[in-house]
């Protein structure tokens, strides 16, 4: 039997037939492959894509620190970064981990050491501050914490220090209560630096001592000073208890929450702080009062370190019993409602309170307190708490 010839218009629409089948079985599989790929990549928790994470720019403002006279070195954000790149996950990056509860500075006047010469070795150290509640800030320290450490002497004590640099750029120290050439004590030190000094405490007051390297506005917006008391050889009259309170201003760029902020230089040559505070930290002695008994007597020596406003101190529902003012201990104010303490300046104030209740303590320039400068005394330890 002779096949069956097929004619070429057979031919050619037969393979057109048999090719779309082709086309449509090869389009199904691919679509398949791709079906099963999805879901299992979607099964094993992998995402398509990873967006890279995004660093914040820096605020329009932020200072060039290396363009400033005497911090040609490094500017704080290298060590911010890596700070913040050391935290555990969550900490630094805006996640759940819970922040630890803000310890409040100490502001107990500390004991005078035994004799008459005082040895301090202080070390210089870039650090991560907490400044308010979540706001942290990549500062300049003494001793690793702002305000430093607070030095207490008597009248005609030797004290003694050894600074050592252990920042990223050049520092120095500036004792309000020394007497010594600065050229020679002050002096700026580099990196790894160090310098030996000391002085004779002969005024007794409530000083100030900061960073004192050009531009100083900066060193100490950054947080470098503390306070140094030193008693008069007499004595003063006795009290219940003894505070130190530091006033310090932060000039943020950025708003220290998802990385720490650091110093906006225009705005503290405009004298436009963000945070206004006692002791480095805004409202802690609201939140964590200081204590006293009804009928106590109690000394606050109050420091102000600027870097540029004044502090008037005032403590709601009392008096100023004494006022001592700057390194006067025998010229003594009574009964004063408010006082200056300038910017750079310190005095001394006893007040008396005749009964229990909560004791606010302010700057009464109430854009002060509208910025963190608020405290409270829980006179008798009584219940609940308040704001002014």
């Amino acid at each position: 039997m002779t096949a069956r010839s097929v004619p070429p218009e057979e031919r050619q629409h037969g393979w057109s037939a048999t090719a779309v089948a082709l086309a449509i079985f090869l389009s199904g599989m691919a679509v398949l492959i791709v079906l099963v790929v999805w879901a299992l990549t979607q099964s094993n928790g992998v995402p398509s894509a990873v967006a890279a994470p995004v660093i914040p720019a820096a605020t329009e403002g932020t200072p060039d620190m290396a363009s400033m006279p005497g911090m040609e070195a490094t500017s704080p954000t290298a060590a911010s970064t890596a700070a913040v790149a050391a935290e555990p996950s969550g900490a630094a990056s805006g996640g759940t981990a819970a922040a630890p509860a803000h310890e409040a500075y100490d502001a107990s006047l500390p004991p005078v050491g035994a004799g008459t010469e005082h040895h301090y070795t202080i070390r210089l150290a870039d650090e991560i501050l907490e400044i308010a509640p979540g706001v942290r800030y990549s500062g300049w320290t003494f001793d690793g914490v702002s305000p430093g450490p607070v030095i207490h002497v008597r009248q005609g004590d030797w004290v003694d220090v050894t600074l050592v640099n252990g920042g990223a750029i050049p520092h120095s120290i500036d004792f309000h209560a020394a007497l010594t050439a600065p050229d020679k004590s002050f002096k700026t030190i580099p990196k790894g630096g160090s310098v030996h000094f000391r002085f004779r405490a002969d005024t007794p007051g409530a000083f100030m001592y900061h960073c004192g390297t050009p531009p100083v506005l900066a060193h100490i917006a950054n947080g470098m000073y503390g306070a140094i008391i030193v008693d008069p050889k007499a004595g003063m009259p006795k009290v219940a208890k003894s505070y130190v309170l530091v006033s310090g201003e932060w000039y943020l760029a950025g708003d220290g929450k998802t990385q720490p902020a650091t110093l906006d230089f225009e705005k503290a040559r405009q004298m436009r702080p963000d945070f206004v505070t006692f002791n480095g930290y805004a409202n802690q002695y609201k939140d964590q009062p200081l204590t006293a008994d009804p009928g106590d007597t109690v000394r606050f020596y109050v420091v102000d370190a600027g870097p540029s406003l004044d502090t008037d101190f005032h403590v709601v529902g009392a008096i100023l019993d004494r006022v001592y003012l700057d390194g006067t201990t025998t010229d003594v104010l009574h009964g004063v409602q408010t006082q200056l303490v300038p910017a750079g300046g310190g005095m001394v104030f006893d007040v008396k309170f005749r009964e229990a209740g909560i004791f606010p303590f302010v700057s009464h320039a109430f854009a002060a307190v509208d910025m963190g400068e608020l405290g409270l005394v829980n006179v008798g330890h009584v219940a609940g708490t308040m704001s002014h």
